[in-house]
């Protein structure tokens, strides 16, 4: 197997939005964003290490807009193509005697906006569309008028797929469902007509996919922004399973979600039998092989109960997964081909070449040498039984083995991609507490604020109190030695006024300050109580009517100046050194204490 881009100018680079192979040859047809259609020859290059090679055949220009995407018939004789403004056109192959050319037979209007994806019904007698109207139509080709619109969709339908046993027809659209309609045909003037009937709305996951995943529901797609307008869908070429890209699923609650695709068994079209883990893009696109391989019998515990190989692409944004029936891990991974999304995918009818395009202008592709897939399978060969010739039917019911059979390699790798998404979400979850812990933190501040404010009044009703019990301390112990007390007095109001300067000038105090403050009063306090002989009753009186008197200060300024020696003075100034105190707690502001350090703030549950 060889691979990678081929560096031609195949649409004048710009976008080449799809791609598909003729059945019958390995001409290969492009369209995108320069409205044309082009064919092109490819054909081994003969060399072991160089790239198939590429020729221009010709074109086709009819569309006014960017071709979304285009599809071979099953016989090779008719070709659709779906554009920007909701143009169908259905060319035909006509033979000539210089060769071959398309030319327009119908042109299908019915659509409003963009067609994105579209698939052929196996006789080629349908088609089926989906569009950025929200709306699926099925189409009568022959006649060329629109059957049935379908137009359950909330958003861009971007995926279309055409069952082959002719039972379903299978839509995706960005509105993070997959619908899947049942054909349950009506008659009408004895005419049967088809009718196709929503069966399943696939949304959600109603429980894990998983053993060790914890039942709960959640969204199984992508929603509208996955960078890009193509879901293109698949139904494999027996009918037995349904392949849907845009997957993404989570582990467990707490677990990010991861990018997949999903099989669908026939048997049960109402959850995901198994999930195809990819990387860190979304998946877009889906193609099966069209030849079958027998079984190599390499894994016996394989997911698919078949008997044969089928073969499948799985295209992701910037990757290619290659997968087979019979193996639980991709045949091969191609990743960093292309510097843009890719948009489609598609296999040759042989199986030599895969072959997809991007939107930065350029297709790839990987060529097969022989057997290198493996030995094609072959009903008409003889080589199985005649109930395993009936295996189109028979797998289409039993074919998939349920999710809580042996995923094998696939629950590994989506363990271990379990494993790098804890991670991401311990660290998401150390983040979300950061700033959870940053918010309590702002709130709690605030409502400290509000503490601080609300205990203002406390705390100068207990500085009162404090007050008060000082100064009759004091009272009561200037009967004793007069002198120490006039003292100590005279050097406590000089450090007051150096306090109230400090706070006049400052606006508050700090906390040390007012411990060192505390400390020293409090020692005076206990030496003038050792030094204390009696009290005076009628100290205790001067003391009171010098609380009632409003004139006490100016009345302590005088004595101070006058009558110094006398003991009846000192007690005076003992009390206005009292009543000072009581006037600084009770008249200085609230807002100017640092009344912060008191309170500590209590983180609070919001």
């Amino acid at each position: 197997m060889k691979g990678g881009t081929v560096q031609i100018s195949w649409h004048e680079s710009k976008p080449i939005l799809t791609l598909d192979f003729h059945p019958l040859s390995a001409t290969l047809a492009t369209a995108g964003a320069d409205f044309d259609i082009k064919f092109w020859s490819i054909k081994p290059s003969g060399t072991q290490k160089k790239l198939p090679a590429v020729s221009y055949l010709s074109n086709l220009s009819y569309h006014s807009s960017a071709v979304n995407v285009l599809r071979f018939s099953a016989s090779g004789e008719l070709l659709a193509s779906g554009a920007d403004g909701g143009d169908l056109i259905i060319w035909k192959l006509h033979s000539t005697d210089t060769g071959q050319t398309w030319k327009v037979l119908k042109m299908l209007r019915s659509h409003h906006k963009d067609i994105l994806d579209l698939q052929w019904s196996t006789d080629a007698t349908y088609l089926i569309s989906g569009s950025v109207d929200n709306c699926c139509i099925i189409w009568d080709v022959n006649k060329g008028i629109n059957l049935q619109t379908l137009d359950a969709h909330a958003h861009y339908v971007q995926g279309v797929a055409w069952d082959p046993l002719g039972k379903y027809v299978t839509s995706l659209s960005s509105d993070r469902t997959c619908r899947i309609y049942m054909n349950k045909p009506h008659k009408s003037k004895g005419i049967e007509k088809i009718n196709y009937v929503c069966q399943q709305v696939i949304s959600k996951a109603e429980q894990p996919l998983l053993k060790n995943s914890t039942a709960t529901k959640y969204h199984l797609f992508h929603d509208e922004t996955l960078p890009s307008f193509f879901r293109r869908l698949a139904w494999s070429p027996d009918g037995s399973f349904l392949l849907v890209p845009a997957g993404t699923y989570k582990i467990n609650t707490a677990s990010e979600s991861v990018n997949a695709a999903y099989i669908f068994s026939r048997k049960d079209l109402s959850r995901p039998a198994i999930q195809l883990p990819c990387a860190s893009k979304a998946v877009v696109a889906v193609r099966f092989c069209p030849i079958f391989f027998k079984l190599r019998g390499r894994n016996s515990a394989g997911l698919f109960k078949l008997p044969y190989r089928i073969i499948f692409a799985v295209a992701t944004l910037n990757s290619l997964y290659i997968y087979d029936t019979e193996s639980t891990s991709p045949i091969a991974i191609l990743a960093g081909l292309h510097y843009a999304a890719v948009t489609d995918i598609t296999w040759s009818s042989d199986a030599h070449y895969l072959a997809l395009s991007s939107q930065d202008g350029f297709c790839s592709l990987v060529e097969f040498e022989n057997g290198e897939l493996g030995i094609p399978f072959s009903l008409s060969e003889g080589n199985v039984s005649a109930n395993d010739s009936k295996c189109t039917q028979q797998t289409a019911n039993d074919t998939v083995i349920g999710p809580t059979g042996n995923i094998s390699t696939v629950v590994a790798e989506s363990k271990k991609m379990e494993g790098k998404v804890d991670d991401m979400v311990i660290e998401a979850s150390g983040n979300i507490g950061a700033i959870t812990a940053e918010s309590r933190k702002n709130e709690t501040l605030k409502k400290a604020d509000d503490m601080i404010i609300k205990s203002a009044w406390n705390i100068a009703d207990s500085r009162k109190n404090e007050a008060e019990e000082k100064t009759d301390d004091m009272v009561i112990d200037a009967s004793g030695n007069v002198e120490g007390i006039m003292t100590d007095s005279r050097k406590n109001e000089a450090e007051e006024k150096a306090d109230d300067m400090v706070i006049e000038k400052t606006g508050g105090v700090s906390a040390t300050e007012l411990d060192s403050i505390k400390i020293e009063a409090e020692d005076k306090t206990e030496k003038q109580l050792q030094s204390s002989g009696s009290v005076n009753s009628g100290t205790e009186d001067n003391a009171e009517k010098q609380f009632t008197n409003p004139d006490g200060k100016q009345t302590g300024a005088k004595a101070k100046t006058e009558k110094q020696q006398s003991s009846l003075d000192g007690i005076k100034l003992c009390q206005e050194k009292a009543e000072k105190q009581l006037c600084t707690s009770t008249t200085t502001p609230i807002s100017n204490k640092p009344a912060k350090k008191r309170i500590t703030p209590i983180p609070i549950n919001p």
